[in-house]
């Protein structure tokens, strides 16, 4: 997959989430943004925030979830002490629920599919295919004790 599809397929999941329970209704990329923001500000006033803790199992995992929540103009952050990998946020957890974690999730598989092709296809030109899975052995004999 090009960086083209793959833009293409992160727009398209944020009208697809934007637009759920609306008859289909398709909108471009800035429309949809404004109606999940509209949403927010509407839970936000409707429910209290409530503090969730995600922990991100890479970098590129944790980059994608602080542009998401920049992009709905949500602050992340975390304690001293905490791992780097892990964000706090504090929103409605219906708009976490039903808007943020599956945005993140169909996103950051994407993405991640997008970077398992990049980089086997940059080690396989680069280097040699990679393809093959290592050998697997009998477990080695085992020396007895003392020699």
């Amino acid at each position: 997959m090009d960086e083209a599809k793959l833009l293409q397929k992160l727009r398209d999941l944020e009208r697809l989430i934007a637009s759920a329970g609306t008859n289909g209704e398709r909108v471009a990329a800035d429309q949809a943004r404004e109606r999940i923001l509209d949403r927010l500000h509407q839970l936000q006033r409707e429910a209290p925030a409530v503090e969730f803790k995600f922990m991100m199992p890479d970098v590129w995992s944790l980059r994608l979830f602080m542009a998401l929540l920049r992009r709905y103009d949500l602050h992340g952050y975390r304690y001293k002490r905490q791992k780097r990998t892990t964000i706090m946020v504090s929103a409605p957890e219906a708009f976490v629920r039903d808007v943020l974690e599956p945005h993140f999730r169909s996103a950051a598989e994407e993405l991640h599919k997008h970077l398992n092709d990049v980089a086997t296809h940059v080690i396989r030109e680069a280097i040699a295919d990679a393809s093959e899975e290592a050998e697997e052995r009998e477990e080695a004999p085992q020396l007895p004790f003392g020699g």
